[in-house]
């Protein structure tokens, strides 16, 4: 026998050995608690599997009658990393025919921490510019009646072409207590960043002892206090609609765009953005494209996809 062979022969098992342990401690360097989702999916069918739902129910936000389906996703490759993907969500409108994406997530999550990196848009990818469109990360409840002492809401709504009283692009951060739709009344805590976003951007909130802190980019930008801090558990959100009082009057088809690299959550703890983007990227070099130890509901709750 070969002086080599018999060293490599008991090397080998332990080389598979050694990998299937790297292997289970990857996998076990989830947390209980902890939500991240790479979305690293072949197909937007695959995001049923993983608790996501692409809404597909009529109605508000938006103009009337505009229409929401799984055919305003997909998934896509990074071009500005080899082998990342991303979730795009896209909506369009010719001026009278409006179709909008909104994706939500099981209703489960209350205190913690939430952070998402995603893409916003300057323009349309097709059509003429101008219409007025809201591009979010948010967390919400249902809203069971008009003033519904119960309602929760945390927002980034990203406004490129201004609206809601500014003239310009700006994002918005909204803590809500309530809300009245007919006649529409607003009650929240809210700030502005004023000054244009395109691309790609990391959003942040901590929510925790009767405060929602917000950070864009690591850096804070705003605090609010106990009469907007949710009360009953909500849902993780993304989507991109069209304001109704914002749309030109131009009849030709137009597209926006809107991408998802990630979204993370860690229940209960508050994590900063220095210890978020540690934490994803530790879970990226594992290879976790996704893990969920957030305990459901108990009783688990209706998520509804339709606000």
């Amino acid at each position: 026998m070969n002086k080599l062979a018999l060293p490599l022969l008991v090397l080998a098992p332990l080389v598979i050995a050694v990998a299937g342990c790297h292997r289970q401690a990857a996998q076990a360097d989830t947390a209980a608690g902890e939500l991240f989702d790479d979305f690293s999916y072949a197909n937007p069918g695959e995001l049923a599997a993983h608790g996501w739902i692409m809404r597909t129910a009529a109605g508000w936000p938006g103009p009337t009658g505009a229409l929401w389906s799984a055919q305003r996703f997909s998934m896509v490759a990074d071009p500005q990393q080899t082998g990342n993907r991303l979730l795009r969500m896209n909506a369009e409108t010719d001026g009278s025919t409006t179709r909008q994406a909104q994706l939500c997530h099981a209703r489960k999550y209350l205190a913690g921490t939430y952070a998402a990196r995603v893409r916003f848009s300057a323009a349309p990818v097709s059509g003429p510019d101008g219409d007025r469109t809201v591009q979010t990360f948010y967390l919400i409840s249902p809203l069971k009646r008009d003033m519904d002492p119960d309602f929760s809401e945390i927002d980034f709504e990203y406004l490129h072409h201004g609206g809601w009283g500014e003239r310009n692009a700006a994002l918005f951060m909204t803590s809500w207590e309530t809300v009245q739709m007919q006649p529409y009344r607003q009650y929240n805590q809210s700030h502005t960043q004023r000054g244009e976003l395109t691309g790609w951007h990391t959003l942040l909130v901590q929510v925790a002892k009767d405060e929602t802190v917000y950070y864009v980019d690591g850096v804070y930008s705003g605090r609010h206090g106990k009469s907007s801090y949710p009360r009953v558990p909500m849902s993780i959100n993304f989507n991109l609609w069209f304001t109704a009082e914002g749309m030109t009057a131009d009849k030709t088809l137009r597209r926006w765009e809107e991408d998802v690299d990630w979204v993370y959550h860690a229940a209960n703890q508050v994590l900063s953005p220095q210890q978020v983007d540690a934490r994803v990227a530790a879970l990226r070099k594992a290879g976790t494209a996704f893990t969920d130890g957030v305990a459901p509901a108990n009783p688990a709750l209706p998520s509804p996809c339709d606000l």
